[in-house]
């Protein structure tokens, strides 16, 4: 598929966007579109550093490896809003995460993101598809990553293929911490990530959750920044999935292998209840 790519001369605006996306409640069909969209973004140092808070990184002058989600977020609400993108927004299910940081992130103000959309598949309960977001500095790409995303209800020709994250390092204890009720708002707060599934348990009930959930990108996020001495700053693939939810408030425990190059993790809740599974590995 050949991408149409269209500039954009400022960021999106966030609260436009809502209105959009709490009106779009129907699919409206079974192609992706062949959209992507650029724009420059500056870093906001206030916003950085309220994220560092929120989810645990110390300010090592590098961004945090998940940072750029947060850099993305109001352009990929852009193009999941649009007339011409077939699934409604609200109730897509964030499956796994790639995460790919090809350079160091330090001394980043200003860099270019891009978005779009690929591979629709057909999956047990709907389809997914793949949402793509790269960040360019003036020396190329510095840092990209592929969400797959699953739209419930929807019917493809096709036998589903599934990928399955599968650790087999040894893996012990790294620490443990509290995901609080309120971590959904905390974490909306720096994000921009105002669903109502993680916010309180009353909008989470409108989309058939008992409670509250924890973002997924905030458990990664956390994580990543608990693993700090355990990964390289750079030349890094951080691939995870997402499992079970985590409900709020909820305790939970990190699991991984030793510090490498290469390494596997897990994020447990009581019972030892998988929330998340994932590795970190060179980038090929």
């Amino acid at each position: 598929m050949i991408t149409d790519w269209h500039t954009l001369n400022r960021e999106p605006s966030l609260p436009a966007l809502y209105v959009r996306a709490a009106t779009r409640r129907k699919i409206t069909g079974t192609t992706l579109p062949d959209t992507g969209l650029h724009c420059w973004v500056n870093v906001d140092p206030k916003r950085l550093a309220a994220y560092r808070t929120v989810c645990g990184f110390a300010d090592d002058g590098l961004l945090p490896p998940t940072y750029p989600h947060i850099l993305a977020f109001a352009l990929q609400m852009q193009l999941l809003t649009a007339k011409e993108f077939p699934f409604p927004l609200l109730g897509l299910i964030h499956l796994s995460n790639r995460i790919r940081v090809l350079r160091p992130m330090g001394g980043v103000n200003r860099v270019r993101v891009s978005v779009q959309v690929q591979n629709l598949q057909p999956h047990a309960k709907g389809a997914t598809f793949d949402l793509l977001t790269t960040l360019d500095d003036q020396l190329g790409t510095l840092w990209e990553a592929q969400s797959m995303m699953l739209c419930r209800g929807v019917k493809l020709d096709g036998e589903p293929v599934e990928e399955v994250l599968a650790p087999t390092l040894e893996m012990m204890e790294v620490t443990r911490w509290n995901a609080p009720a309120d971590i959904g708002r905390q974490y909306a707060k720096v994000s921009g990530d105002y669903n109502p599934i993680h916010l309180s348990a009353v909008s989470a009930k409108l989309f058939g959750f008992p409670t509250a959930i924890a973002h997924g990108l905030w458990n990664k996020a956390r994580t990543l920044a608990a693993l700090a001495d355990h990964l390289p700053t750079a030349n890094i693939e951080i691939a995870v999935q997402f499992r079970k939810p985590v409900r709020l408030p909820s305790e939970v425990t990190l699991l991984a292998s030793a510090a490498g190059s290469s390494g596997d993790f897990r994020l447990v809740g009581a019972g030892d209840l998988e929330h998340m599974v994932g590795h970190w590995r060179p980038v090929a």
